[in-house]
């Protein structure tokens, strides 16, 4: 009897962080049913995989596709990086539980947080929910092309039951507590690996105050992991504010993981060096020694957002900001040809200077030399002020100059987050420690990390040898696989779900951003695709492959958990 599908040739890369084997990979229907020498053996469909690495599929942890799954449910960019499963409901903006008279206030807040088009959430989603389980069900029913796993929302949670007060400082009554506990526990037993909150402040709703939760107290915390934990057990995620608070929120982290459930949180170095990086590991190690399970995710690049004339630009002023006006980049490109528009641009460019300051913005390269250059080494000698200096020119000057050599296409990236790059390395290597943090589906107008697995494995790995591919995989798999508890994925076994990618390291790239006008209203995003990887299966079926997807959608909502 022939198998479904046969991946032949390949060098196999199991997750473990073991060293790769020649040999074959069958799949028939959703799991793998052999590893090994398939020759001889017949399939119905087969993937050559000769000189290339084939892995289980990679786990992206920080995902924000809650509402883009309702218009485009094959979640590019995400699915054209190797991931087969996704963490969404990241960072407390969710939208359930929800009355139907708060539905748009949702909608407005994920836009404020995240840049996510409130006309497109409102018109791309059924809205038929009320709890966090139907919005699961809800989700289920639109046919997702990659696995799904969902966080319910403090912001959504507190705004639920407080209204506007969940907006202030004001903590809630014991009744209140009570039920936001209620609510958690109801969504665990409904199929929601956990809850997830926001405390740092530059998240707010559109009238400019913090979000729902930015300043709960420990205690509103405590009683909803407690609550998780008598429900079977979960993940308490967040965004924190190690900026003004940092003793605190560290207590509140711990305080978390004593009541039973794990913890996730968004970490880094920012500007530190290695010496912080030492200091966190430390950290995790003491949290190790008495029991606990926490975990961090770090960005694999510096970054922030992406300025040119594809959406944000790099100046403020007056005529910059008519350009940015006008209806897209190739509109943008035509004007700046004029002499006398391109010659104001440069006065008021040249008056005002760039919004940021250029020693952390980096040119991106010509979208004609190729990929994108993310200039992760060699920093200060590639930012716009260095190369404005050099060339002996104003940095906006050189940036016109860089605009006009790649007909309005080259992009510059301003590092806004751990800009320290040595530090980056050190802290990534950390054994708590996920790559990840790519926020695909969120800040679409102003910038698409989803190539995180695709830059983590080409730079980290392949390039700079900071990591083996094997181990790589392993953090892009089997780890975050485990943060999640999930069940028979994460790793290529003999029975386990086929959630599998075949790749060529070598040829291993992400390709340039670029903007299109693809979601609802004709609204505007980011997207990023790559090169090198031959094929993406889900759950038994080939979703994406030579980097297009197949339009097969096998993906699922996985809602049962290892706890």
């Amino acid at each position: 009897m022939a198998h479904d599908l046969i991946i032949r040739g390949g060098t196999v890369l199991d997750g473990t962080g073991a060293d790769g084997v020649a040999g074959d990979v069958a799949i028939d229907g959703d799991r793998i049913t052999e590893i090994g020498d398939l020759n001889g053996a017949e399939a119905k469909r087969e993937v050559d995989a000769v000189g290339k690495f084939v892995t289980p599929g990679f786990v992206d942890l920080h995902t924000h596709l809650d509402a883009q799954v309702g218009w485009d449910p094959m979640l590019t960019s995400s699915c054209w990086h190797g991931v087969t499963t996704v963490l969404m409901g990241n960072c407390g903006v969710t939208f359930a539980p929800v009355a139907p008279e708060n539905r748009e206030y949702l909608a407005e807040m994920m836009e404020s947080v995240e840049d996510i088009p409130r006309e497109a959430i409102m018109g791309g989603l059924p809205w038929s929910w009320t709890t966090y389980g139907e919005y699961l069900d809800a989700v289920t029913e639109l046919r997702p092309g990659l696995n799904m796993v969902g966080l319910m929302g403090q912001c959504a949670t507190r705004y639920h039951v407080m209204g506007e007060r969940s907006l202030t400082d004001e903590a809630a009554t014991e009744a209140e507590m009570a039920e936001m506990a209620e609510l958690a526990a109801e969504a665990i037993n409904d199929g929601a690996v956990g809850f997830s909150t926001s405390r740092i402040l530059l998240h707010k709703v559109p009238d400019g105050r913090h979000v729902p939760g930015t300043h709960a107290p420990k205690d509103e915390y405590i009683a909803i992991c407690k609550a998780m934990a008598e429900a079977g057990g979960g993940l308490f995620q967040g965004v924190f504010d190690f900026f003004t608070k940092t003793a605190s929120e560290f207590d509140l982290l711990e305080s978390a993981a004593d009541t039973g459930v794990d913890v996730l949180f968004s970490g880094g170095v920012g500007d530190a060096g290695p010496e912080m990086a030492a200091r966190q590991g430390a950290w995790f190690e003491a949290q190790q020694a008495k029991g606990r399970t926490i975990n961090s995710l770090v960005q694999t690049r510096p970054g922030g957002v992406l300025v040119g004339l594809a959406q944000m630009m790099p100046v403020m002023s007056p005529a910059w900001g008519r350009l940015a006006e006008l209806p897209n980049q190739q509109a943008r490109w035509e004007a700046i040809q004029d002499d006398a528009t391109r010659a104001e641009l440069l006065e008021e460019g040249v008056e005002k200077g760039t919004w940021y300051d250029p020693a952390h913005i980096h040119p991106l390269g010509n979208p004609a030399d190729g990929t994108p250059n993310y200039q992760v080494e060699g920093a200060l000698e590639g930012s716009l002020a260095a190369l404005a200096e050099a060339a002996n020119q104003h940095p906006v000057e050189h940036l016109m100059d860089r605009l006009m050599a790649s007909e309005g296409r080259e992009l510059f990236n301003v590092w806004f987050f751990n800009r320290n790059t040595e530090g980056l390395a050190d802290y990534m290597q950390l054994p708590h420690v996920v790559p990840g943090l790519g926020d695909a589906g969120a800040h679409v107008g102003q910038i698409c990390d989803a190539d995180t697995p695709t830059f983590f494995l080409a730079h980290w790995a392949r390039d700079r040898g900071a990591f083996s591919v094997s181990e790589a995989v392993r953090r892009l798999t089997s780890m975050p696989a485990e943060v999640l508890r999930l069940k028979e994925r994460g790793q290529l076994q003999k029975g386990w779900f086929a959630d599998i990618n075949v790749f060529d390291v070598d040829g291993l790239a992400p390709r340039y951003p670029e903007y299109v006008h693809d979601f609802p209203n004709d609204k505007g995003r980011f997207i990023v695709k790559s090169d090198g990887y031959a094929a993406t299966i889900v759950n038994g079926e080939v979703t994406v492959e030579a980097g297009q997807h197949t339009g097969t959608r096998a993906g699922t909502v996985i809602r049962e958990f290892n706890r």
